[in-house]
């Protein structure tokens, strides 16, 4: 039985089957920033055949026993959670540790390879800028839509309406995107040379897991957490206008 079609968004697959994001990855579709593209035009993009990349999906979603948490499942409160518990939590951790490691790197092996100059720069204003966006989300946004998924009408919100925060953090998050794949680029995908020394390869490894991480978290606000906070906001705010 079919499950997916080819004008699905990429972005509303991942999240109904958080597992498949691991067939994007490999294939290097957005299904983050790029989730609002259907099946078809993000493997168009990338020079795949929809209907092929299709069948895989829909041959990994049969082979896989259904056990994940869904997205959907969760009321919006809990889902601002799991995103801080998860991956806030996770970058205010590793982004200190990294910062150390790609400035060492790039200080020891820079000679030989110059793009460590670049990827140590590019890093460190994304740590920079992801720690303000954090304490955005954290101290602004998430208490909005926590208020808005408890009240049972439309809040006054001193932003106006919770999509101008959103609008911001979505453009935040093309960003990022944008310095993701600049990593991505510089790093040959994360693959170290044959000189590397344990301290570069695991700075590599880091980044991967970094870039795998932020997919993810751009993945649950702006497919997930942010499409179902606006469409609750109209909600409530045409009961008003009643």
């Amino acid at each position: 039985m079919t499950t997916f079609q080819i004008d699905d968004t990429v972005g509303a697959i991942v999240r109904d089957r958080p597992s498949l994001a691991r067939l994007f990855e490999q294939a290097n579709v957005d299904y983050c920033c790029g989730g609002k593209k259907t099946l078809a035009e993000a493997c168009c993009q990338q020079g795949i055949d929809p209907q092929a990349f299709l069948a895989q999906l829909e041959d990994y979603a049969a082979r896989e026993s259904v056990s994940e948490v869904s997205l959907t499942a969760l009321s919006l409160s809990e889902l601002a959670d799991n995103i801080e518990r998860t991956h806030h939590a996770y970058l205010h951790a590793e982004l200190p540790r990294l910062e150390k490691m790609v400035t060492k790197v790039a200080a020891v092996h820079g000679d030989k390879e110059p793009r460590l100059s670049h990827v140590k720069d590019i890093f460190l204003f994304l740590s920079a800028e992801l720690s303000t966006h954090l304490m955005k989300e954290e101290q602004i946004l998430f208490p909005t839509i926590r208020l808005l998924d408890s009240s049972d009408t439309l809040p006054a919100f001193h932003c106006g309406s919770v999509a101008n925060p959103i609008r911001q953090m979505e453009f935040e998050h093309e960003e990022t995107g944008t310095a993701l794949a600049q990593l991505h680029q510089l790093t040959d995908d994360f693959t170290p040379p044959d000189w590397a020394c344990n301290t570069y390869r695991a700075m590599l490894d880091a980044l991967h897991t970094f870039e795998q991480d932020m997919h993810q978290h751009i993945h649950k606000e702006n497919n997930v957490l942010f499409p179902r906070a606006i469409a609750l906001e109209q909600e409530k705010a045409s009961q008003v206008s009643v």
